[in-house]
């Protein structure tokens, strides 16, 4: 698909978009439409999947967890029947951080999807919770929204759309619930316990997000998501509060919780039976976050993480924004300047790498022109750490950084070209075999790469490439070669590279 016609295809239906959150107690799917700014639900779908809970010691995700999971996922799928690759975006989080074995349960799970599945980083999760509150809770003031999940719990400090802080610590209602109520039993010291463990992971957070201490200081505080809204529920529900979540009103929960003794026995009005199991791992973050950050009410807020993720790609997918609007320029852009690469050897790169690729691949996907340059100009960054394989340090950095915008999959990908751009195929050889994309746009790095060596201007019609099918023929401007005898050796070197891997017959006309 070329940029003129994906521009008419997001056009004609970037107004109806669909996000799926896959946490690791639920998986939700929402489908809302955009209409001149406002946010019309159409679809909500919401299942307990518990995939956090089919987590082992080792990090590996069982495979009963794993089939809850995809029998959801093929549900969903029904429900996107029609609908545009670039209108649906799923996300997976904290779990599938975690787990050992996630790169097969993605792939089964985005064959039973029929999307591609994000694995995203804390960061960037808890920016886009951020956003969704932003959006359908709109306000100047400066304020502190939390988000208690399965397996994580994200604090962001904002004003306005900005998110000024963002944080994810490794604790949720899930993972503290399996560990200190194991088997549902309630008592007072498995709640002292709890909560002394979920205070040391949130202790390092204590400067950035109090009241006292963060600056600016928060006007308001508002939880997201699952677990606040339950806890808020069964408050409203009980006649506690109208819904907003006190220390008091916590103190009463887990006093009922301790008459009850056992999760099977606790009986409150708004409780439901899918959050039964992990109220107790909730009410301990909850009582913890509110006692030591200096939370007298935190109130429920009204947008998500699967918000943030239909307002990010109505952003992405504007018909009238700029790429350089792209948060994910921003933070190539950013990351350039933290890394000292040099600038105008980086466009130089990405000129004739997105060039290259044009001529391999005129009809590409637009995402992957975009992948494509922002890999161009970061594959250097790796210079900052030492210039001595300089790529593999590119690569490691690509692969672990956070970077708002990006998923963790897109920057592995990013890491994945950033290695292979110089030196041999075989480290890549399986990711080059089993796509093709992936071949191409590294294609067109490398011979950029190449033709840039000397890191001076080069015409961006020096070489010409036909492809067909896994055939490549490399042709040079006349006089080039002659004028550029490096070069030719190089090309040389390359075009033998590929063939010697058996993914290209490549040849190379000399002059």
């Amino acid at each position: 698909m070329n940029l003129a016609v994906a521009h008419r295809n997001s056009q004609r239906t970037s107004q109806v978009l669909a996000a799926i959150d896959m946490g690791s107690n639920s998986f939700r799917l929402e489908i809302a439409r955009l209409e001149g700014g406002q946010y019309k639900r159409q679809q909500y779908l919401k299942e307990t999947v518990r995939l956090g809970g089919g987590l082992d010691a080792e990090g590996q995700l069982s495979e009963e967890a794993m089939q809850r999971g995809l029998a959801c996922l093929a549900r969903f799928a029904a429900a996107l029947q029609g609908f545009a690759p670039e209108c649906v975006r799923a996300v997976a989080t904290q779990t599938l951080r975690e787990a050992r074995n996630r790169d097969a349960f993605l792939a089964r799970a985005e064959q039973a999807l029929g999307f591609p599945i994000e694995v995203i980083s804390g960061r960037e999760e808890a920016r886009l919770i951020f956003a969704g509150v932003a959006r359908l809770q709109p306000s100047e003031a400066t304020r502190l929204v939390i988000d208690i999940g399965g397996r994580s719990t994200e604090m962001i400090l904002g004003r306005g759309r900005k998110p000024l802080k963002a944080e994810s610590f490794q604790i949720g209602s899930v993972s503290l619930s399996m560990r200190f109520f194991p088997t549902g039993a309630f008592t007072a010291e498995a709640f002292r316990a709890a909560q002394i463990a979920a205070g040391a992971e949130l202790e390092e957070a204590f400067k950035q997000f109090s009241r006292q201490h963060s600056k600016p200081a928060w006007a308001e505080a508002l939880g997201s998501s699952g677990t606040v809204g339950a806890v808020s529920q069964l408050l409203a529900g009980s006649g506690i509060t109208d819904g907003t979540v006190t220390t008091e009103a916590l103190r009463w929960c887990i006093e009922q919780c301790l008459a009850a003794g056992h999760m099977d026995k606790l009986a409150l009005p708004g409780l439901k039976e899918d959050r039964r199991a992990v109220v107790a791992g909730g009410l301990c973050i909850l009582y913890t976050l509110l006692t030591q950050f200096g939370i007298e009410a935190l109130k429920p807020a009204k947008g998500a993480l699967r918000q943030g993720v239909v307002f990010d790609l109505a952003e992405r997918l504007n018909p009238g924004a700029r790429a350089t609007l792209d948060l994910r320029e921003h933070s190539v852009r950013a990351l350039q300047q933290r890394f000292g690469v040099d600038g105008k050897q980086a466009k130089r790169v990405q000129a004739h790498a997105l060039a290259l690729y044009a001529q391999l691949q005129p009809e590409a996907q637009p995402e992957l022109q975009r992948e494509l340059g922002w890999a161009a100009a970061l594959h250097e960054i790796g210079m900052m750490v030492s210039h001595h394989d300089h790529h593999r340090h590119s690569a490691y950095l690509l692969s672990h950084v956070d970077a708002a915008g990006f998923s963790q999959n897109q920057l592995h990908r990013l890491g994945d070209l950033a290695l292979g751009q110089r030196g041999g195929l075989r480290k890549l050889q399986e990711q080059l075999q089993a796509d093709e994309s992936l071949l191409w746009q590294l294609l067109a790095l490398r011979l950029a790469v190449l033709q840039c060596h000397a890191r001076t201007p080069v015409a961006l019609d020096a070489l010409k490439l036909q492809r067909h099918e896994r055939r490549l023929r490399i042709e040079a401007k006349p006089g080039w070669l002659a004028a550029n005898p490096r070069a030719d050796y190089l090309l040389r070197g390359e075009a033998e590279a590929w063939s010697r891997s058996k993914l290209l017959a490549v040849e190379f006309k000399t002059e």
